[in-house]
C-alpha cells in the first residue's frame, strides 16, 4: 500500500499540479507541504528521530566533500555558459542584483529546506518499508524529485534535479543531517542562479 501511496502523492498529485497551472508559483504550497511534515514527523508514533531536523554536529565531517564536489560542478557550469550562452553568464546578479540578492537570503528557507523535508527526510523514512534505506530509496528520491521538477518546463531542470536528488539523498542517508543537505542543496541552486542557469528553474522571468 505505501507503493501506491508513493505513487500516488509524489507522481499522481504533483502531476496534477503540474498540469493544472496553480497560480502562484510552488513555494507557497512547499510551506504548507513542510509544515505538515514537520507535524507529521514529530509524532512518536512515526519513529523519526527529530535531531535529524538539524544535527549540527555532522557538518564539519562533510564539508569537505561536499565543497569539493560543489566547486567543480561551478567550474563546469561556469563554462558551460560560457561556451553555449554567453550572454547569460552571471547574468541575474548583473541585471537583476536585488533579485539575486533576495534568493541568496531567502532561496535556502523558503525553497530548499522545505523540498528537503519533503523528498529526503519525509520520504526516505515514510517509504523506507517499500525501498529500503539504500540506493533503491536514494533512486526513488531522485525520481520523484525530477519529476516535480517539470513544472518548469525544460529537460535541463529534469536532469539536474534527477543528479541532484540522488546526490542530495545519499549524502541524507550517510548524514541524516537536513542541515547537511540543505547547505548542499542551497550551495548548488544558488549556483545555478548566479551563473546564467536560473531561466531554467524559476517560476517566472527574469527579463
Amino acid at each position: 500500500m505505501r507503493l501506491v501511496e508513493y505513487l500516488l502523492l509524489f507522481f499522481g498529485l504533483v502531476g496534477v499540479y503540474i498540469a493544472v497551472h496553480v497560480p502562484g508559483g510552488p513555494i507557497p504550497v512547499l510551506l504548507v507541504a513542510a509544515a505538515a511534515i514537520v507535524y507529521y514527523l514529530r509524532r512518536p508514533a512515526t519513529g523519526f528521530d527529530r535531531a535529524n531536523f538539524w544535527r549540527r554536529d555532522a557538518v564539519s565531517a562533510a564539508l569537505p566533500g561536499i565543497l569539493t564536489l560543489w566547486a567543480a560542478a561551478t567550474v563546469l557550469a561556469v563554462a558551460a555558459v560560457a561556451i553555449f550562452d554567453r550572454d547569460r553568464l552571471f547574468d541575474l546578479p548583473r541585471r537583476e542584483p536585488l533579485l539575486w540578492l533576495a534568493i541568496i537570503v531567502f532561496y535556502p528557507l523558503v525553497s530548499v529546506y522545505p523540498q528537503e523535508l519533503l523528498y529526503r527526510a519525509f520520504l526516505l523514512h515514510r517509504y523506507e518499508p517499500v525501498f529500503g534505506a539504500g540506493r533503491r530509496a536514494a533512486a526513488a528520491s531522485a525520481a520523484a524529485f525530477g519529476f516535480a521538477h517539470l513544472l518548469f518546463g525544460n529537460v535541463i531542470a529534469v536532469a539536474a534535479t534527477i543528479v541532484g536528488g540522488w546526490l542530495f539523498a545519499r549524502r541524507y542517508q550517510r548524514t541524516q543531517s537536513l542541515l547537511v543537505v540543505s547547505l548542499e542543496h542551497a550551495l548548488y541552486g544558488i549556483t545555478i542562479f548566479t551563473v546564467g542557469l536560473g531561466q531554467y528553474f524559476y517560476h517566472g522571468n527574469f527579463q
